[in-house]
């Protein structure tokens, strides 16, 4: 059984240019989780960091631009708001990876730990070059 001390989590940097929104949010949600790692448990957080850029030059297959809806509720009658797919990459293309993810990973108290690790940027620079992040390639 592996101890908190002795898990080290690494950064990731991952660049979303040319890349498919589900296949890309796969392979984040498994960093995050830490299913790779050897000292894998699902009770403890021993998933990895990682950073994403170019998330407006993400790639999304058919016609899900047009017909993807994203939906959120402002708590009052009559406050759901709609947006596709393709406003959304325009308006705020983080937030289409972010969703994306957010949706593969557990949804309880671990789970929100687990997101917090998450970083995504709109073009190719970041803030976190002091963490020395590895390039990952799949």
């Amino acid at each position: 059984m592996p101890q908190k001390k002795d898990i080290v989590q690494k950064w990731w940097l991952i660049d979303a240019e040319g890349k498919v929104l589900g296949r890309l949010a796969t392979e984040i949600a498994v960093l995050l989780q830490g299913k790779r790692n050897p000292e894998f448990v699902r009770f403890m957080d021993s998933g990895d960091y990682v950073i994403v850029v170019n998330a407006e030059k993400v790639v999304v297959t058919g016609k899900k631009l047009e017909q993807k809806k994203y939906y959120s509720h402002s708590g009052y009658p009559g406050g759901i708001r709609e947006n596709t797919l393709k406003e959304l990459i325009e308006k705020n293309p983080e937030d289409v990876i972010r969703k994306a993810v957010r949706g593969m990973i557990p949804k309880n108290k671990l789970g929100r730990a687990i997101f917090k690790k998450l970083k995504v940027y709109h073009g190719p620079h970041h803030p976190h070059e002091a963490q020395k992040p590895q390039e990952y390639q799949f």
